[in-house]
Parts: C-alpha cells; structure tokens; sequence
C-alpha cells in the first residue's frame, strides 16, 4: 500500500515538473495571451456587430415612422377621443324611444361609472404591465418581432392597451413593420400626453365588444352592459365584468346573440364561457380577486343572466324611427351648414352643396351620440297604432297587377286600402303623433308624411272660399249657382259634376261648402283666379304644385297636377285655427351633443296667410260641416263635444278620401285610398262613413290619453272686425221689399268692411198661376181669383250670376217651400185659343167633387148653384183637391184657363136635402156670372209647355 502511494506522488511530481519546467510555463504563457486576444477580438466584434445592428434597426424604424406626422397633444386628443357613439331618439317629455339605425351602436360613460371590477378584468387580461410601462413593452415588441420574423406557429401579440387603442383610432389594422412602428411611436407620445385613467376610458369605449340581444353590433362597455346583461357598466357583478372582459380577443366569436338577436346554441356559447374562465384566472393571478371571489366566479352560470332580445326601435317603431332619423338629418344639414357660413337659400339652390352637407349630416348622427328629442307624444301614438291595427272597416283588399323588378314578371297581388293621418298642435306646429300605414312589411311609405294624394274637395276652403272672403268677393251668405254650368274652357257641356249628380240652385256659400258642392265652389273660384289664390297655398306649406295648379278650374276642388301629402293638408287647415297665421309643422324639437350643448332647439316662425276675420268666418263655415253637412255622422261617434270645423274631401273618381277638421287646440287629417289609385266605392258602409268614423275612433283613443289637449273648454274666438247682417238670399245684396214679401231674409256673418252695401234687385213683383205641380207666370187676361202674388227672377240678375249662356233658368230655383213664390222669366204658359173641356161631377152629402179637366192649361175651377139665376159659390185653384163642400141645392163646377175661358158647366147634382123647385135652365143667358154655352167642339190638346228661350 504503501509503495503504491510512493509510486503516485513520484507520477504526480512528474507531471507537476512538466508544469513547472520553465518552457512549459512560457508555452502556457503564450497561449494565454493568444486566447485573450482571441477573446477580445471577438468581444469588440460582438459590440461592433450590435452596436451596427442596433444602428441599423434604429435607421429602419426611423424609416418606417418618417412620415409619421408629428402630432400635437390637441390633436392625438381629438382623434382618441372621437370614437363613434350613436345617436339616441326620444319621444316628447324625454321619453326614451331607442338608438337610431346604425351599424355600430355605442354609448359613451365615464371611468368612474364602470364597476371596479370590469376595469380590473379588461387590465389584467389585456395589459398587465398597463400601470407600469410608458406605453410600450420592449420584451413583448420583442417576442412578437421574433415570432413574426421566424413565421412562429404562436403568435402571442405584443400590443398594450395604448397601442390598441392607437391602432382603433388613429391607425388601421393593417399588418406591417410600419403600422408597428408608427404604432409604437404614437403610444409612446400618447403616454406623454395622457394620464393612465384617460387612456384606459377611451379604451372601454372603443372596442368592438360583438352583438347585444337585438342583433345589432356594439361598440364600448356601456352599450355591452345593457346589451347582454340589460344593466349599466356601473352594476356589473364579478361573473359579467368577466364576461365583457373577454369579448375584445374575438367579439363575433364571443358574443351570446346571433345576427337575428337570438341566444346562441350551447356549442357555440362554449369559446365565450371559456374565455370568461381565463379572464377570471388571470385576475386572480394579478391579485384582483380573491379565492373565493375566483372559486364562486368561476362556478357561476352566466348564462341565465343573458336578457332576453329587446325590440329594436326600428322593428317596434319603424315609421317613427326612419322619419325622425329623416327630419334629423334635414335640420342637421341646414345647422352644419350654417356653422360653416352658408345659408339655407344657398343650399336650396345648390345640389352639389346640399348633399355634401347631407352626407355630413348622416355621418354626424351616427357618431356624435345626439340625444334627438321629437315631438311625438308616445302614449297618444300608441293607442292610435293600436285602433289603427284594429279597425275593421277599410274596405276590401283589391287586385292589382305589378311587375317583379328582378324578373320582369307580371302578377297579380293584393292592394289593401291604406291610411295616412296627423295630428297637429295649432298654436306650436308640434306634430304630436300620426299614422302612417297599415303594415310595415308590406308598404314602408309613410302615408302621412310622403305619399302625395289629390286631396278632393278639402282643397275648397284653402283655396276658394278663404281666397275670396279674404279678397273681398265673398261672405259666408253669399248666393252661388249650384246648377248645370260648362265651366271648363272650350267645353260646352256641364262641368264640373256634384258628387251626387243633383242640383239644388241658389245656395250661400255656408250651405254649398257645407254640402260639398263642387259647382258653386268652381264658379267662385274662377271670378278669383286671376288673383292667383294659389299663393295663399304656398304660403300654407303646399310645396308640390306646379305652373298649371295655379290657373286650372280643377284645382278648386282638389285635382291637381302631382297633389299634396297628408301632413301638409292638415297644416294647412291649422292656419284657421291660428286666426289666419301659418305655423309650419314639425317633428325634431330639439338635438342636443354629448356634452348637453343645445346645437338645434325648433323655433317657431308664424307667416300671415289671412286676416283674422277670414280665418274666423271660414271656421265657421266648416263647423256646418261637422254640424249638417257631408261629416254629420262624425258628431255622434265622438266620445266627447268640442268646437270642431273641418271637410270632408273625395278624390275624383272615388280615389281618395278625405276628413280633416280643427278644434281650438288640435289639427287632425286623415287619408284613406289605394297605393295604386283605384275607386274606395264597395258595398255596405259608404267610403265616406268608414273614412269619419276611422278619424273619430282615431281621436277618441287620443282624447282618453289627453282630454286636456284634444277636448279643450273653449270655443274658437270671434275677432273684432265681424259683425251679423241681414241680407237677400237670393243675391246677398240688402233686403229689398220684394225679398222681403217672399220671406227670404237672413242673416249671417261678415267681415265690416265687405258687408252688403246695395239693395237687392233680383225680384220683380208678379202674379203666378199652378198648373199640376209647377208653376207658371199669370197672364192678363188670367182671372185674379186663379193667379197669387209672386216673384220672379230679374234676368239681368240671373245673367249676372249664371252668365248669358245659361237658358235653364228654372234649375236656379231651390225645391224648398220658402222659395215656393219665386218663379223666373221663362216660366211661361201661352194662350192655345181653345176653350177647356167641361168636368164631370159627383155630390156626397154636403160636398161636390169632379174630375180633371182634359185640358193642361187649366188654372182653377169655379162651382156655381143653379136655379132661376145660377150664382158662383165659390172658386178653387189648379193643384188643390178638387171638392167644394156647399149647402143644400143643386150645383155645377166649370173649368177655368190661364186665358180666362171657361168650360161649358158640368152635369147638375143635388147636395143636402132637395127641396122640389120648378126645372130651370142653369144657363141664364146674358147673366154675367154665368159663362156663355161651350162651343160643341172642345180641344183636349196639351198647351204648350214654356219653350226653351
């Protein structure tokens, strides 16, 4: 043993000796230096090589951002901060209605109305270094390069929540070297210039976080919020912060709701309810949450706190929201512009301007998050769709043959009859609801703003009778020919027609608006027309007439060359109820920006159209209407009484109906017709009654929601300036004593300074005779005994009013007992030369009765007693009953012409009780009561009739 330690140390001394010899230790010197020069070498060169690369890389990035602006901190403010929000729509009283139509829908909120919890999961899940770096986190630009570079299969992004709030806002998701880099500059420089809280704000409201329960995509926490769990940012729990948290990694992938607003199925909800658990663990791993807040979270089924799809605004309400979304953007184009010095004439007539600020209008709406505030009282709109879906009487669908735009095929499909009506605030112009179809699926148009109709004869008091009381040529009293008159131009036949076919001669304008006649109405409309009452139109908001509307009879009673809309019909009539001042309806009251600046607040513009006397009396003719007139029923199906005027209206060729009347408070039309202008005419129900009682149904459900409004307790307010006059019915002049005689005095109202000045001259003092049931002008040799007092028509009168081309001069006469006395010229009977024929007689105790002459120009009959010297006893008129009741005797009749011939007498009979007497001949001969004997000829013929002049 121990020689084999000796044997060890003397190897080991061996190998020592080699390292200690003095040429080995220089041999390891030199090798030393060698190496650490080596080293060196390499060292600087490694520094070199870096210091180059990094040279390198700084000049590259530098190229890639070199056109990358230099941006002020007002700027990158502007641009992080202009994130889209949507506009929100409001019924009146600042009832909420809904988002407008968007593709994106959002809602701003403030960090601290977003629970702790939702800003804690979206840190630590998206940026967990968020409070610690300046924007960037070199490790993971680094790791990402890398992975991009070597094309990795992981892929585990480098991007901080200031760069992706960068690349939302200001960039685009554009893969490249240089959006990265110009990415990582702007983050830098956004850190510099905004604290962490701003930043972390302005990310919780831009990012796409999917669906809500309506289907449609949202943008920001707060829109998530009340979109999936049906609750503010604020009240979010644990689970539904996670839950939200985790929807920026794939939104579309994530979100709960399909396009349609429907719960996914259970396969498809997985990848979200996952990504909620990560959110969760990852917030436990940063010490945001407890163990147990992470154990209860996690087992949470989140699922049953998805609310259920919520109507869209456009699907609940589709006419209201397109027409405010309309009207906003019309009021909006003319604000921007005027912001930008250009007035609304200029734009009117400039295109190319107009729909630049049109585009910008549009573009506004749906980024700046308006709070559009409307007029539409909600609850009144409700009930009215409500009677609307629910009213049984339109009539029947009709068919109608349409071409398919994609195939060209022609078919046959079924038109219901539509409905379009409004209800206007007279003294604001507030359009406080309306109705705009019957079903939106089938017709978007909306009836009551855009479909433009004839409007019938509701055209008469906005265009013929305020015109002409307005211009001094009528009053509510004034007489108008309502008979068979060629009013048209280079037409000889009658025209215009009455809606029933009739005539009913003189009337006064109260009576022919009342009634609806279109005659009388066209009559006075074209002794006005060269004034151009059309412009009275114009300024009652009419915005679709045309040359022609402004001198064709036609538009009198509402046809015109396009025609009007529903909403414009009715504002007009509200000009009456405004003592003659025109308040332009409207539907935005006000829109107010996200900050709760005012930028458009509705003012209200009256335009003098009429005096107030015209208004008043023009009123007052249409509460006949209501009253007596065409839209009596509609009294009787109202659930309470108001001081209504208003007209009824019916398109030609029954293509549309109309009833528009105004109360002290309220405006309300209605329109009724086919898409595709076709005849309302049916069987049962007239067209008429089911158009009245639809608007009374219509305003009974609006007075239930606010008497106050649609029943006020006043009454239409006479103005100074009118007063009540007797006056002549037959030509409005004053009272003459012939119109007087004739019992045709009224009276009525006027404006003071048109009253009547002259005295009436239209009759002239006459004796009349009756033959049958008419009458006819006493001759004068006709026996006064036969003839009455009378009156007849003044013919340079009847020229006056009907023109000299009228010869029917008898149709002037109204059927009514009152003008019973009043005959004209032309009624005449002439002497035919020929003595009547005799009657026949029959006795019944005390009365006689006979029979008619044969002849028809006899006027009367007269009973003689017979005896020694026959005596007449008594005389009756043509048209009375034919008996006489005598005393005791013997008596004969004889007739009488309108000559004054006499007939030969009758046959003798014995009344009362007979006394025996001595026969005698009952012709005393010479006797002058007695008529001379007959001649043995009598003529039956008919006299003529009054021939035709």
């Amino acid at each position: 043993m121990v020689e084999k330690l000796q044997a060890w140390l003397e190897k080991s001394k061996s190998v020592l000796n080699i390292f200690t010899h003095r040429k080995t230790v220089k041999s390891a010197r030199i090798t030393y230096q060698v190496v650490w020069n080596l080293f060196l070498l390499v060292l600087t060169v490694v520094i070199l090589g870096g210091s180059f690369a990094t040279g390198v890389g700084a000049g590259y990035f530098a190229s890639l951002v070199k056109d990358e602006p230099v941006r002020s901190y007002d700027s990158m403010k502007k641009d992080i901060y202009n994130y889209t929000e949507t506009s929100e729509l409001y019924f009146a009283d600042n009832k909420y209605l809904g988002k407008l139509r968007t593709d994106l829908e959002r809602e701003e909120v403030k960090l601290e109305d977003v629970s702790d919890y939702l800003v804690n999961a979206v840190v630590a899940t998206e940026d967990e270094y968020f409070y610690k770096h300046k924007g960037v986190v070199p490790k993971a630009v680094f790791r990402a390069v890398f992975q991009e570079v070597t094309n990795s299969a992981v892929q585990s992004g480098g991007s901080t929540l200031t760069q992706q709030l960068i690349k939302n806002q200001i960039l685009t998701n554009e893969v490249s070297f240089q959006r990265k880099a110009s990415e990582i500059l702007l983050a830098l420089r956004l850190e510099k210039f905004f604290d962490k809280k701003e930043i972390l704000e302005a990310y919780l409201n831009v990012s796409t976080l999917g669906r809500n329960s309506s289907g449609r995509n949202i943008a920001g926490v707060q829109a998530a919020a009340k979109g999936i769990f049906g609750k503010k940012a604020s009240d979010l729990t644990l689970p539904q912060a996670a839950f939200i948290a985790g929807l920026p990694q794939s939104p579309f992938g994530y979100t709960p709701f399909t396009r349609e607003g429907t719960i996914k199925e259970p396969k498809y909800l997985e990848p979200g309810l996952t990504r909620m658990q990560t959110v969760l663990k990852r917030m436990f791993d940063g010490g945001y949450i407890t163990q147990k807040q992470y154990t209860e979270a996690s087992a949470y089924d989140i699922k049953k706190d998805f609310i259920k799809p919520v109507a869209n605004p456009l699907e609940k309400y589709p006419w209201l929201t397109v027409e405010i979304e309309k009207r906003s953007t019309e009021v909006l184009t003319t604000v921007l512009a005027k912001n930008d010095g250009i007035s609304e004439k200029e734009l009117k007539n400039d295109d190319n301007l107009a729909y630049k600020y049109q585009i910008l209008a549009r573009n506004a709406l749906r980024q700046n998050g308006y709070k559009i505030h409307s007029t539409i009282d909600k609850k009144i709109y409700d009930a009215m769709q409500k009677v609307k879906d629910n009213y049984q009487y339109y009539g029947p669908d009709k068919p109608q043959e349409k071409k398919d735009p994609e195939t060209g095929e022609v078919k046959t499909v079924m038109e219901p009859a539509e409905v379009g009506a409004e209800l206007i605030e007279n003294k604001t112009g507030k359009i406080i609801s309306f109705v705009a179809g019957r079903n939106y699926d089938d017709q978007q148009l909306n009836h009551a703003t855009n479909a433009i109709r004839q409007n019938g004869s509701t055209m008469k008091p906005l265009l013929v009778y305020a015109p002409a009381i307005e211009l001094g040529k009528a009053a509510p009293g004034t007489p108008l020919p309502n008979v068979a008159l060629a009013l048209a131009p280079g037409r000889s036949d009658p025209w215009p027609q009455n809606y029933d076919y009739r005539y009913s001669g003189l009337v006064s304008a109260r009576y022919a608006l009342a009634k609806s006649y279109n005659v009388p109405a066209v009559k006075l409309y074209k002794s006005i027309v060269e004034q151009r009452p059309a412009k009275y139109l114009e300024k009652m908001g009419f915005t679709s007439l045309r040359k022609d509307d402004y001198t064709n009879l036609a538009t009198s009673i509402g046809s015109m060359t396009n025609g009007v809309t529903i909403e414009e019909n009715t504002n007009a009539f509200s000009t009456f109820a405004n003592n003659g001042k025109f308040i332009d309806a409207y539907m935005i009251d006000k829109i107010v920006d996200k900050n709760g600046k005012v930028i458009y607040q509705h003012q209200v513009t009256p335009v003098k159209v009429f005096k107030p006397q015209t208004a008043y009396l023009t009123l007052d003719m249409m509460r006949d209407v209501v009253k007596m007139g065409t839209a009596a029923g509609v009294r009787s199906q109202l659930n309470f009484s108001s001081d209504w005027a208003g007209k009824t209206g019916t398109g030609n060729q029954y293509i549309d109906s109309w009833f528009v009347a105004s109360n002290p408070n309220v405006t309300f039309g209605l329109w009724r017709g086919y898409d595709t202008p076709k005849s309302l005419q049916t069987s049962g129900m007239s067209y008429s009654a089911r158009t009245n009682n639809l608007w009374a149904k219509l305003m009974n459900a609006a007075y239930k929601i606010r008497p106050d409004l649609i029943d006020p307790d006043k009454s239409f307010k006479m103005p100074k300036g009118i007063v009540k006059r007797s006056y002549c019915a037959v030509s409005g002049m004053l009272p003459s004593k012939a119109c007087s005689k004739a019992g045709l005095i009224e009276s009525d109202y006027f404006n003071v300074n048109n009253v009547p000045t002259k005295v009436d001259d239209s009759l002239i003092e006459a004796n009349y005779v009756t033959v049958g049931d008419k009458k006819y002008l006493a001759l004068d040799s006709t026996p006064k005994e036969f003839s009455q007092f009378g009156l007849v028509l003044n013919p340079d009168f009847i020229k006056r009013i009907v023109g000299s081309n009228f010869h029917n001069y008898s149709q002037l006469i109204p059927q009514k007992d009152r003008w019973g006395k009043i005959l004209v010229s032309t009624a005449r009977m002439y002497d035919n030369g020929k003595t009547p024929a005799s009657v026949s007689v029959n006795a019944k105790g005390n009365t006689i009765s006979w029979s008619a002459s044969g002849d028809k120009d006899v006027v009367g009959y007269r009973i003689y007693q017979g005896g020694a010297s026959a005596k007449k006893v008594g005389s009756v008129v043509n048209g009375s009953k034919r008996s006489f009741k005598v005393g005791t005797g013997s008596f004969y009749v004889t007739a009488v012409d309108i000559a004054g011939r006499e007939s030969a007498p009758s046959n003798l009979v014995d009344a009362g009780v007979i006394i025996p007497t001595e026969p005698t001949n009952p012709v005393v001969p010479n006797d002058p009561n007695v008529p001379a004997q007959p001649n043995q000829q009598t003529n039956p013929t008919n006299p003529t009739n009054p021939p035709t002049p």
